[in-house]
């Protein structure tokens, strides 16, 4: 009778080694929250502002700044957000809407929907920047650099080093060069000239980038938007 016992705990045993092993549970999805909310609002009115211009611009100025905050929040809790930026940050980017430099909204007042084809290009495997003004598809004005993500303040520094005017060829440009320009042809700021003599880079603290749009503020304290521009080309 004990052999018998043993015998059956024994098949009983050999039969549990080769069950199924119960399925891995699903991880629990991230709940959102009221920050995930006030962002999704607020690229709402950003997405609607690019694609039609149509928003209002106090409104804009508002998602601006409450995607701005949520996104602050966001980077804090989730450290691959600057990740994700950067990385839907290549490519061609046409201005739409800008709060224009501090010292821009001093002279003229707040720019808001920008009334010329401005277009900034990032190539992110090169490290490579431009920055174009264009009437159609002719340029006025381009220029070349380098840039540099910095990946704990979700921050662009860059550095032109070349300019092209009208659709002839690229001249080297002396350090500071194109922040001199940049200011004195309202492109730019007037505080990317003293950063420059400080030995400082001219930056933007990225706010986001997906693949319609993006928004940043400048050095010069403006905050802006762009739609991803896919008719136009790269430079070399």
């Amino acid at each position: 009778m004990a052999a018998r016992l043993l015998r059956i705990a024994t098949l009983v045993a050999a039969a549990g080694a080769f069950q199924t092993p119960a399925r891995a549970r699903a991880p629990t999805p991230r709940r959102a929250t009221a920050v995930d909310a006030d962002i999704d609002a607020a690229l709402a009115v950003c997405r609607s502002a690019a694609a039609t211009k149509g928003e209002d611009s106090d409104d804009v100025v508002a998602a601006l700044l409450a995607l701005e905050k949520g996104m602050r929040a966001a980077a804090k809790a989730s450290p691959d957000v600057s990740a994700r930026t950067v990385e839907q940050l290549d490519g061609c980017w046409r201005l739409v809407f800008t709060t224009g430099t501090i010292d821009t909204q001093k002279k003229v007042g707040k720019i808001n929907y920008f009334p010329l084809k401005a277009v900034q290009t990032f190539d992110v495997a090169r490290g490579r920047i431009s920055n174009s003004i264009l009437v159609g598809d002719f340029p006025l004005i381009r220029f070349f650099g380098d840039f540099e993500w910095l990946m704990d303040r979700r921050r662009v520094e860059f550095d032109f080093d070349q300019i092209a005017l009208f659709n002839f060829g690229r001249i080297d440009l002396p350090k500071g060069g194109a922040a001199k320009i940049g200011a004195s042809t309202g492109l730019g700021s007037e505080n990317n000239v003293k950063m420059v003599e400080e030995s400082k880079k001219p930056f933007f603290n990225w706010i986001s980038a997906d693949a319609d749009i993006a928004t940043a503020r400048g050095g010069g304290g403006g905050i802006a938007l762009w739609k991803r521009d896919l008719d136009y080309a790269m430079p070399e």
